[in-house]
């Protein structure tokens, strides 16, 4: 049988080791508490009763009229007891007598037994009772102690789970996410005490480890805006120079390698601003069809745009325009044409049919500055590979979602930009229409 999923949770396990070791604690208790009072009040019992035996034995020897509640072989006489007694010996038994609990003595007399009752009801009445005590006190310090160790354990598993969270807000890219800010670990606690709390000091540690994080990360961010900064005075500079150059293979491809450079300066310093998050979003409504036609006249590319249903959405259109732009030039520079460009909606496709995005793209999305591979499919991220990565960052910074996946029959490589709706605003008026470039 397979437990369900929240059995996993610490907070059930410690609560069923909690049950589990109360319930064994008191079981062990119990026992011990009940064969030590069992024990005393049955010995009680049989002095009593063997006491009353002594006093029949004196009363038969002297001839005398025995004491209430014995006599000569009665009838009510457990036989395990009468056999007992017309061995020789003397003993004790608690047996029934009219429903009633009852200690027997007996003791042999001239081939006879000689036999003596003392009620036991109230002893059995007291073990009973006593029993009732301990299952009852037993189940109310099972329930006490449970709730005060459920009350525990949940603050354990609150800060827990609070760590988490934090964890997942750091991984999601919120560097400024701290523990300490979120739940107050060890909040009030001595010096000495927030060392020896494990929880405070797992907080601690990711507080650490986050902070160093952003450092290094800011450190970065930092290093490459300055770098960019610094390489767009010279290479203006360079490509003015190259303007002066007699015309000629060597002077196209210096020129060539120029434009190269100063885009790759361009995108590092659009990847700053994204990483920075210090760009502004500015929105407006905005006719998504019309917006991929100037994409693609813009990219200079043979790429066709099929509107299939027009629609309106609010973004901001440079960033928008950027994003469509970079996936197209991407398609053509990595995959093969036929290139489409598709709007359904708030739904914008950029297919090619080349051999498809590489697995580390899929599985991880772009990532910066790395090759796609030999054979490179479509969108495969080679050359700089900053293109798809300003892509996806613009997408984000505009509250878009955007997917890469290899298209299924023909083949090729598919990124589809889903834009969210404007407020109070449905589907474009436009129907169904085609064009091409």
């Amino acid at each position: 049988m397979r437990l369900p999923a929240w059995s996993a949770s610490l907070t059930w396990k410690s609560a069923c080791f909690i049950v589990l070791m109360c319930c064994s604690l008191a079981a062990v208790l119990g026992v011990l508490v009940h064969v030590g009072v069992t024990r005393q009040t049955v010995s009680a019992a049989r002095d009593k009763a063997l006491e009353q035996l002594h006093d029949a034995t004196r009363a038969y020897e002297a001839g005398e009229a025995l004491p209430p509640e014995s006599g000569l072989d009665p009838a009510a006489l457990p036989q395990s007891l009468r056999q007992l007694a017309l061995s020789g010996r003397r003993g004790t038994v608690v047996a029934e007598r009219d429903g009633r609990p009852t200690m027997w003595a007996a003791a042999p007399a001239d081939g006879r037994t000689l036999a003596t009752a003392v009620d036991y009801e109230q002893s059995a009445r007291t073990i009973t009772g006593l029993d009732n005590a301990i299952i009852g006190s037993s189940v109310l310090a099972i329930g006490g102690t449970l709730l005060v160790g459920g009350f525990a354990v949940r603050r354990v598993t609150r800060r827990l789970h609070q760590t988490a969270t934090v964890a997942r807000r750091i991984s999601r890219g919120e560097l400024d996410a701290r523990v300490g800010d979120a739940g107050g670990t060890g909040r009030g606690a001595s010096a000495r005490s927030a060392r020896l709390d494990e929880v405070a000091t797992v907080a601690r540690a990711l507080d650490t480890m986050a902070g160093t994080l952003q450092a290094k990360l800011v450190s970065e961010q930092r290093f490459t805006a300055d770098v960019a900064h610094e390489l767009r005075t010279p290479l203006t500079g360079l490509q003015a120079a190259s303007e002066l150059l007699p015309e000629g293979r060597a002077t196209d491809l210096v020129r060539e390698r120029v434009r190269t450079m100063r885009r790759l300066t361009e995108d590092l310093l659009e990847i700053s601003r994204l990483d920075s998050g210090s760009g502004v979003v500015e929105t407006d409504l905005h006719r998504l069809g019309r917006v991929a036609e100037r994409v693609v006249r813009a990219a200079g590319t043979d790429t066709e745009v099929v509107v299939v249903r027009d629609a309106h959405v609010e973004t901001d259109r440079r960033r928008l325009e950027r994003v469509l732009g970079n996936l197209v030039v991407n398609a053509h520079r990595h995959g093969r044409g036929p290139v489409v460009l598709t709007v359904a909606g708030p739904v914008v496709t950029v297919r090619d049919h080349g051999e498809g995005y590489p697995e580390y793209l899929l599985a991880h999305g772009p990532q910066r500055f790395r090759s796609g591979g030999a054979g490179g499919g479509g969108g495969g991220g080679k050359g700089h590979g900053l293109g798809l990565t300003i892509a996806a960052g613009q997408a984000e910074a505009i509250g878009a979602r955007l997917e890469f996946r290899n298209a299924g029959s023909g083949g090729g490589a598919e990124a589809v930009l889903t834009l969210p709706w404007p407020p109070a605003v449905g589907a474009g008026d436009g129907g169904p229409t085609a064009g091409g470039r």
